[in-house]
């Protein structure tokens, strides 16, 4: 079975390198560096890149476009990367290792508050189609939320900004108190549908938390102008405030107006921790891995740059970034 799923990961890494390096055809593209002058320019204007593409001017292979191979590599490098991670994930998702982000900790810190106070966690899943990847992430944390309510007892009122949104949500809400054994707690009108129109939902959100004043307000998903009105009304309230969002715009309003901020990918990397999911901790953890080679790309290239800067031809010959 290894000999098999290692044949697999290797046939789909070539067939990413051959699709992605495909060109749309010898009778539709024609090379820029086949007319003379865009040539030339190119040759003076990236050391090297004169002789790599002389090497290839007349290649007998017209469909196979080579100034995309570096790019086939780095798609390559992913697929091979999420698959062997994949494997682990699904094998025992326990050994794939995430850091955990102290939101995480705060998460569980403030449904203990509530439990303490005696007043509910308002959870919102973000101003965002269902469809959009920050909704989903948050649905995922959503569930795990649930599961840590349910097993301390305490009232949880979700709020979604679409019906379709607040049917996923009431199914994740659902599926955590399940579970924790708590079903006879789960009370379905506690999962809300607000508005579709930003505002709107934002004042129904806003009378909720005045109304109801949430020990915990968690805010998790894509989010706009809305934001720091919420932040603001959780704020006078003396609630403990947890937000993630990957917008940047939105960003620094959470960091001024919330106790804790999931700051951009830190919102997938919580999903991910928090499900468990094979797929979800191969995903991350490829990305790492390409990360990872590209920051080592770019301290090469530099490094190799300057070197042929000061004369070391052999540097220059070597140049990862002539393959760009």
């Amino acid at each position: 079975m290894k000999s098999k799923g290692l044949i697999m990961v290797v046939v789909f890494a070539a067939l990413l390198m051959i699709v992605a390096s495909w060109s749309a055809g010898a009778r539709h593209y024609e090379p820029s560096w086949q007319n003379v002058a865009d040539y030339n320019q190119l040759a003076m204007e990236l050391p090297g890149a004169g002789a790599l593409l002389s090497s290839f001017k007349d290649t007998a292979y017209p469909w196979l476009r080579i100034d995309l191979l570096f790019k086939a590599f780095i798609i390559a490098a992913f697929g091979f990367a999420f698959m062997v991670f994949l494997k682990q994930a699904r094998k025992d998702p326990d050994s794939v290792f995430i850091r955990r982000i102290p939101g995480i900790d705060a998460i569980e810190e403030a449904v203990g508050r509530s439990t303490e106070m005696g007043r509910p966690v308002l959870y919102y899943t973000g101003t965002q189609e269902f469809q959009n990847i920050q909704t989903i992430a948050s649905l995922l944390i959503l569930g795990k939320v649930s599961e840590m309510v349910a097993d301390y007892d305490t009232e949880m009122k979700t709020v979604n900004y679409q019906p379709i949104t607040m049917v996923a949500a009431e199914e994740m809400v659902r599926e955590g108190f399940a579970k924790a054994g708590r079903m006879d707690a789960h009370k379905p009108e506690n999962v809300m549908f607000i508005s579709s129109e930003q505002f709107a939902c934002a004042a129904g959100i806003n009378g909720i938390i005045l109304r109801d004043k949430p020990a915990c307000n968690i805010y998790l998903g894509g989010f706009f102008a809305e934001s720091l009105i919420l932040a603001e009304t959780g704020y006078l309230t003396g609630a403990i405030q947890i937000a993630g969002t990957a917008e940047k715009a939105q960003l620094p309003f959470f960091i001024a107006a919330c106790d804790y901020t999931l700051i951009g990918e830190e919102l997938y990397a919580v999903s991910a921790y928090m499900a468990r999911e094979p797929g979800l901790l191969g995903m991350l953890k490829a990305t790492d891995f390409v990360k990872a080679g590209v920051v080592v790309f770019m301290i090469l290239a530099a490094t190799l740059t300057g070197l042929s800067a000061s004369g070391y031809e052999w540097a220059e010959a070597i140049n990862p970034v002539n393959l760009l």
